[in-house]
């Protein structure tokens, strides 16, 4: 079941906190450059230009080995994991 929560901190191109979770909500199907690796920054910065402190809708997937969710993610109709994919290509 998709929930609505508000994203509080992006941490990094796929993975973001909101503030009624304990643990960070990570982008399905989204491989960001990790902190350090050429594109990181650009990832993270284009991720919270979409999500930082907007209301999303979070519908979870499955849980990573850290107990993360990986969900897929959208900002009102426009899925955020698709417009992140799009512009890790480029």
């Amino acid at each position: 079941m998709a929930r609505k929560e508000k994203v509080t901190r992006v941490i990094d191109g796929d993975t973001f906190e909101t503030d009624s979770r304990k643990n960070p909500v990570r982008l399905a199907k989204v491989d960001a450059p990790e902190k350090g690796e050429r594109g990181a920054a650009k990832a993270t910065e284009d991720l919270r230009k979409m999500i930082q402190g907007e209301e999303v809708t979070i519908d979870t997937v499955a849980r990573d080995r850290y107990g993360r969710s990986v969900a897929n993610i959208k900002v009102g109709r426009k899925s955020v994991n698709a417009a992140m994919r799009a512009k890790l290509k480029k």
